[in-house]
């Protein structure tokens, strides 16, 4: 069932209100993204719910956006409008995220009283596993635990973090995978994408967006010294292996330009992208390439690049959520990742899209990733095909998350 033919809710269910805990940092479109996809879900599938959100920042006109985007919300911004929000909501949101990013506010909600709470569309990785090693000194408290027990449901939005959730003595009484919350984004600047296109001379479905990443996000700041061991570390890291990653993702968008005569587009996810994209990728192609490639300069809105990517051919990312997004609005995505990431990217081999899922650690030169870029263009109908039964996949969690969800909110005494 799509969300544009879910059944009306219940006249008992249009008062309820939903707390929604989130938006976590403006500077990466994709944090940006988890708050509009969950509230559009929500819109769609729980017409008349009320939601707070509770977030951590919304600043860079992420607010405005939002509220353009959905007049009702409320934002608690203030303690005083934090207060109220606590006392009237009906269920507390954990929303999309690395992890349990947040303790405190769930604790907090608990203060409140018997009401319930969930967690939807998180990653929950084991300590010392591999995948997040480098990141986030893993691993699942006590706490953690008891607070993850204590949830109406616990989402996970990869196969790895299900497993993990469903062996760690967590006794919540839902566990499921839950793709994440991105996967709902339908905002757009469809107005400001075309313009910014006819402005560069993309056409639509004839260019290429590719997204940087280095190995360890730099939250000390490109082009400054590392502020910590451990940043010093990760620094380390992503200056051991950056030219082997770019590499391979530079060969396949050299064999895409010079076989298809299309264009690219080097376009950011986070605000450390730009120069990234100027430094490993546009400054090392050949001139015959490079004269095809367009540089996006500065670091743009969430529902602008959505606007742009709607339009693309296909992306080539080195991060997760622009592919997210863009497969939610029905352009194909291919993924690398390394083993420094979370296991977050194990979400494309569960809906569906493990063969357009890289693992940099493993591919030696390349070639499989430049195989899948040149097989958007050499069949952009299949490809587009793909990425439409994948989202089939997420739809139907999506439809099963927010049955859940109202269930929650339904058995809540009435307002």
């Amino acid at each position: 069932m799509r969300p544009d033919h879910v059944s009306p809710s219940p006249p008992s269910l249009r008062a309820r209100r939903i707390l929604l805990r989130g938006s976590w940092r403006t500077e990466n479109i994709g944090d940006v993204g988890h708050t509009p996809g969950m509230l559009r879900l929500i819109h769609e599938y729980l017409p008349g719910v009320e939601v707070t959100l509770w977030p951590s920042d919304i600043g860079n006109g992420v607010e405005a956006m939002l509220l353009r985007a959905f007049p009702r919300l409320r934002i608690a911004q203030t303690e005083a409008e934090l207060k109220t929000a606590l006392a009237d909501c009906d269920l507390l949101l954990h929303g999309s995220a690395t992890s349990l990013a947040q303790t405190d506010p769930i604790e907090r909600w608990i203060q409140q009283g018997n009401k319930p709470y969930g967690v939807y569309g998180i990653t929950l990785a084991p300590a010392g596993d591999k995948a997040q090693a480098l990141v986030f000194n893993p691993g699942l408290t006590d706490r953690q635990r008891t607070l993850l027990s204590g949830a109406r449901f616990l989402y996970l939005r990869d196969g790895v973090s299900l497993k993990f959730a469903r062996q760690a003595g967590i006794t919540c009484p839902v566990i499921e995978f839950g793709p994440d919350s991105a996967f709902g984004v339908k905002l757009r600047d469809d107005a400001k994408a075309a313009a910014f296109l006819q402005d560069r001379r993309l056409e639509d479905g004839r260019f290429l967006c590719v997204i940087p990443r280095l190995r360890n996000t730099p939250f000390w700041g490109v082009g400054r010294a590392p502020q910590t061991d451990f940043d010093k570390h990760k620094h380390a890291v992503n200056e051991q292996n950056k030219e082997a990653d770019f590499e391979k993702v530079r060969a396949a968008l050299i064999a895409f330009v010079r076989e298809t005569g299309l264009k690219v587009l080097l376009c950011p996810e986070c605000d450390d992208h730009m120069l990234l994209n100027k430094v490993m990728i546009l400054d090392r192609l050949p001139e015959d390439v490079r004269a095809k490639t367009v540089w996006y300069e500065t670091f743009w809105p969430m529902d602008e690049a959505v606007g742009v990517y709607a339009r693309a051919l296909g992306l080539l990312s080195m991060d997760m959520h622009s592919p997210i997004m863009a497969t939610a609005n029905g352009t194909p995505a291919i993924v690398c990742r390394w083993w420094q990431q979370t296991s977050k990217g194990v979400m494309w081999q569960d809906i569906g899209l493990g063969d357009w899922l890289f693992d940099l650690d493993e591919e030696k030169n390349g070639d499989r990733i430049t195989s899948a870029v040149l097989s958007l263009a050499r069949a952009p109908d299949a490809a587009r095909a793909r990425a439409a039964k994948a989202m089939d996949f997420v739809h139907e969690r999506q439809r099963a998350t927010m049955s859940v969800m109202a269930r929650e909110l339904q058995a809540r005494p009435a307002p």
